[in-house]
């Protein structure tokens, strides 16, 4: 996985895209990058490089606008992000015209500096309710009210639903952009256009990364241990600590020799493993993202028996000193916090 951690932002623009309307509202001019707005676009666009949602994707090779425009841009045939811009926010505007359930918006393009080269970015801002007070003169006398804001932009402490980071296309890269796509959860959302904005806007494909491919091995790892040891925590410790191992210590894993080593002498355990692991799509070898793993192992949360919470750091768990588990032969096992010298209530 490409992080990127070296972020200068040089230039945006913003355009009102408001679906009640028959044209979307587009800006002649870039924006003032004082602190404060330099700050509040800064935020967003770090959060979404760290955000965990964010995935590599290739553009497909049909004729595309928004590829087109950006490598216009990128390549420097085109530099002149306003009109760039314009052009980007009107190909948005068409699609949600097309689609009565895409939500109005404002549209940021900003021209970013990386420690991974220049990129282009579009973050679909969709408002946010917000709540402000009105001030009145009545009869002489003050009066103040609450009223709504119905066009606010997300904070910069929330996460984008939509954005996408677009790079130089290069022979020698084998990833175009990088994309956030959010989908709405509930039912009667789905048909909400779906991919939208990765098919009809971006006219991209997502392509599978090291993250990817990490996170889904844990998470399958994990849902297939609570289905299968749900009443033998001795065995449950023993497959996740082998797992946590092999992630911290090995650059790739090779599922058949996973496998092989938590089931030595339980076939049947083995196969459905396999079986599992298999079906959420993952090849027989994975590519271990080092820096997802860190991050992922450096606090440990145990939910005990439904009604206990437990949270530890990495190096609290591991050291026998402060935190032990003991087998008890019958499959349960105690968990022991140990030498508390001083304890809280929350």
């Amino acid at each position: 996985m490409e992080y990127v951690n070296d972020i200068s932002i040089v230039e945006a623009v913003i355009h009102i895209l408001d679906t009640n309307g028959d044209e979307p509202i587009l800006n002649e001019y870039r924006l003032e990058l004082n602190e404060d707005i330099y700050k509040f676009l800064y935020r967003h666009i770090e959060r979404a490089f760290k955000d965990e949602e964010l995935k590599y994707a290739v553009f497909n090779p049909e004729r595309n606008i928004v590829k087109e425009v950006s490598q216009d841009y990128l390549d420097g045939i085109n530099s002149d992000i306003v009109s760039v811009s314009k052009e980007l926010a009107r190909q948005m505007f068409a699609v949600m015209k097309g689609n009565v359930n895409i939500p109005s918006c404002d549209l940021i393009v900003v021209s970013i500096s990386t420690d991974q080269g220049p990129m282009l970015a579009i973050m679909k801002m969709d408002y946010v309710r917000n709540f402000t007070h009105k001030i009145d003169f009545i009869e002489d006398k003050i009066g103040i009210d609450i009223i709504e804001q119905a066009s606010g932009l997300p904070a910069s402490s929330s996460r984008l639903q939509k954005c996408a980071f677009i790079k130089p296309l290069r022979e020698e890269h084998t990833v175009n952009l990088m994309v956030i796509d959010k989908q709405k959860k509930s039912k009667e959302e789905e048909e909400y256009g779906a991919n939208y904005f990765i098919n009809n806007y971006l006219g991209c494909s997502i392509v599978t990364n090291e993250r990817d491919m990490t996170k889904t091995f844990v998470k399958a790892a994990e849902a297939w241990t609570r289905n299968n040891m749900y009443e033998d925590a001795d065995k449950a410790e023993k497959i996740r600590s082998t797992i946590k191992s092999k992630l911290k210590e090995e650059d790739t894993i090779n599922m058949q020799e996973l496998s092989h080593e938590l089931f030595k002498e339980e076939p049947q355990a083995k196969e459905s493993f396999d079986q599992f692991v298999s079906a959420q799509g993952l090849e027989e070898e994975i590519a271990v993202d080092k820096q997802w793993v860190e991050k992922k192992l450096k606090r440990v949360r145990l939910k005990i028996d439904k009604d206990i919470d437990l949270y530890l750091t990495e190096e609290a768990y591991n050291d026998p000193q402060r935190f032990e588990i003991q087998r008890n032969g019958d499959g349960s096992i105690n968990l022991v916090v140990k030498h508390v010298k001083n304890y809280i209530e929350k």
